[in-house]
């Protein structure tokens, strides 16, 4: 299977289960949103948050063991250098108001300005690190 149709099918599934969700529980897709509830749990909100969750990584599990030559994820990079990047992330979705996956899929389907800021900049943002790790830093 070609990777532009692997691309299409994680992206409709994507969809898919950011519609479903909103629609059979009003709820916005958004992962950061998602992990940080399951780090601070309400009362009602574990299962819902947890199930998610799982589903989004037995889903890329499945994946790898079902397509022969599935991308698999690499185990080169320095582990602090992960843990950095992984901080990073995390206090950017906190001081964004969410993730990609909210922002980009949930609220410029809605329509929402914020979003539609927060998608510019996370765009920018990882453009100019990639230009800046491929040919500026690469050694």
């Amino acid at each position: 299977m070609s990777h532009w149709m692997i691309a299409l099918m994680g992206g409709l599934l994507i969809g898919l289960a950011a519609t479903l969700l909103l629609w059979l529980d009003g709820r916005i897709a958004g992962i950061s949103g998602i992990v940080s509830g399951l780090l601070r749990p309400a009362r009602g909100e574990i299962a819902w948050r947890a199930a998610f969750l799982f589903g989004l990584i037995a889903t890329a599990g499945l994946y790898m063991a079902l397509i022969p030559g599935a991308d698999l994820p690499r185990t080169d990079l320095p582990r602090p250098i992960l843990l950095i990047a992984g901080l990073l992330v995390g206090f950017g979705t906190a001081m964004g108001g969410g993730c990609t996956s909210g922002h980009g899929v949930c609220g410029l389907g809605r329509l929402s300005r914020r979003s539609f800021v927060a998608v510019l900049t996370f765009m920018a943002t990882a453009i100019v690190t990639t230009y800046l790790v491929q040919h500026v830093w690469r050694s």
